[in-house]
């Protein structure tokens, strides 16, 4: 039996490879993940984090295990349902398991934790069975339930016992550091704000994106780096669009699998059938593929003689993380048949009742050689940037103004305006987990403030050393190897031109990274 197929039903001492996933350095994550490691190694192969050697490579040693393991477990607590580190790690399980017919297995530990997931954690989890875990009482009672689910059987909560676990979130009090600050609550920082948060800043691209929206048949590309808001951005122009009648369908690309991705039918046809299924349609694919002609074609006339045809009114098709379409062999064909959209609408036509948000990190010309075909660069394009100094002052105060002048400015020579960090810091402080001085002294450690920020980014080059090679040239040279190279450190928001040098985006990033990679 091969590590990457798991039984259906072992003993529960035949050894298999498990791996534990939990938000580094906070309670009760640590202690309940260091226990489990603790039971569960008694009788089976398990990685934690903490295992790993000085001098080794974290990132490929990260990778490794992920791509080996049999179950996943994955402990999720108000901390870890935000980390970035924890995302990917169910992301890359959550493909490996969709490859492999539901081998690995993904275990989630609902750590005293009640409220509904955020996407994308709800599209990768909210389907299995969760373990509930609220005090140190269920400890060992959550041992023996792993380890029947290792064993092949399931974890006990499943069905009408999640809703009954699952409230809806609110907001959380927590104490000021001054008498003086009076925000009306703090929120944790996410990855996607929520449209009616107290805490979102709405920058110039929100303008551009509603009045785009507000008319008929228009394509907005959004483009910014990881973690700048460009998903916010996107859930709020849905909730928008859906107020003012237009039917909308989310697609996230990061939910296409690897096997998809390598497939011309598979691809178009799942694309069809998601629609399809979003929209609550009668599936007409099977008779639409019957037809002698090329995929884009096929998903084309499925599109304009089906889908518009059943759909009243306007359709938003909202594509998030279109980026991973990167490395696909057809991905000219799939962007050159939505520029087709675009091009194709006409007044009372089909198209012209399509609308086209698409979103990506990665510079449009990376995607499509032919900027002819590209979607990009057509209708209304907007490029979301850091906060600007007056908007960071802004979500101080929002914060009840924990920083003052002087100690903003010191944020920002770390940080710059970057949307999430900002956020992360000002969370921090204001809620009194960190000061300002002990901020900045820990930034780059791994169990710093920004840790699980920056070890994603590491962990981004574990199989890319032409980038790796690239980023150390940057901070150790201010000079990058060749264009290609230098857009692709920039779509992932590392880098940024100053005159003629190219230098890490934020002085956070440059100190890590000449730390990590010896430069």
């Amino acid at each position: 039996m091969s590590k990457s197929e798991p039984p259906s039903s072992v003993g529960a001492t035949q050894p298999v490879h498990l791996f534990i996933s939990y938000k580094r350095d906070v309670e009760p994550d640590k202690s309940l993940a260091l226990r489990l490691y603790e039971a569960l190694q008694e009788h089976h192969n398990v990685f934690i984090d903490r295992a790993i050697l000085v001098g080794t490579d974290w990132a490929k040693r990260i990778q490794a295990e992920l791509e080996t393991c049999d179950y996943l477990i994955v402990l999720l607590s108000e901390h870890s349902v935000h980390s970035e580190m924890v995302e990917a790690e169910i992301r890359i399980v959550h493909r490996r398991s969709k490859a492999g017919g539901g081998k690995p297995g993904i275990l989630p530990i609902r750590v005293a934790y009640t409220e509904p997931f955020e996407y994308l954690l709800s599209a990768y989890l909210d389907r299995l069975n969760w373990a509930i875990w609220n005090s140190a009482a269920d400890t060992e009672s959550l041992i023996e339930e792993l380890r029947t689910a290792i064993a092949g059987g399931e974890l006990s909560t499943a069905g009408d016992a999640k809703s009954k676990i699952v409230k809806p979130p609110e907001p959380i009090d927590l104490p000021r550091p001054r008498p003086s600050a009076n925000p009306a609550r703090l929120e944790l920082p996410s990855g996607t704000v929520d449209p009616e948060s107290e805490f979102y800043i709405e920058r110039k691209g929100d303008a551009l994106c509603q009045a785009a929206i507000a008319g008929q048949g228009v394509t907005i590309t959004i483009k910014a780096p990881h973690k700048l808001g460009k998903s916010s951005l996107l859930v709020r122009t849905m909730e928008r669009v859906k107020a003012a009648g237009k039917v909308v369908v989310f697609l996230d690309f990061q939910l296409f699998d690897c096997d998809t991705l390598k497939s011309r039918e598979a691809f178009f046809r799942t694309l069809c059938h998601w629609v399809t299924d979003e929209l609550d349609l009668a599936d007409e694919v099977d008779r639409f593929w019957e037809a002698k002609l090329g995929y884009v074609l096929r998903c084309s006339r499925y599109f304009k003689k089906h889908v518009l045809h059943q759909v009243d009114g306007s359709l938003v098709l909202a594509m998030d993380n279109v980026d991973r379409m990167f490395d696909c062999p057809f991905r000219s064909e799939f962007l050159g048949m939505l520029r087709s959209w675009h091009e194709s609408r006409r007044p009372g036509n089909e198209w012209e009742r399509l609308d086209l948000v698409l979103v990506i990190s990665t510079e449009p010309y990376l995607l499509i050689d032919n900027l002819h075909q590209s979607p990009f660069i057509v209708g209304q394009v907007i490029e979301l940037d850091d906060f600007t100094p007056g908007q960071v002052r802004d979500l101080n105060a929002r914060h009840g103004n924990p920083l003052s002048k002087t100690e903003l400015t010191r944020l920002m020579s770390l940080i710059g305006g970057h949307p999430y960090l900002v956020r992360q810091a000002l969370y921090l402080i204001a809620s009194g987990q960190i000061d300002i001085d002990t901020l900045i002294a820990h930034a780059v450690r791994d169990d710093g403030p920004f840790g699980d920020h920056l070890r994603r980014h590491l962990f981004r080059f574990r199989d890319k050393p032409d980038l790796r090679q690239a980023m150390t040239q940057v901070v150790a040279h201010n000079t990058y190897p060749d264009d290609l190279l230098f857009f692709r450190l920039r779509g992932a928001g590392l880098v940024r031109l100053a005159g003629s040098a190219v230098i890490p985006r934020y002085g956070l990033y440059g100190t890590y990274f000449r730390e990590r990679f010896n430069a």
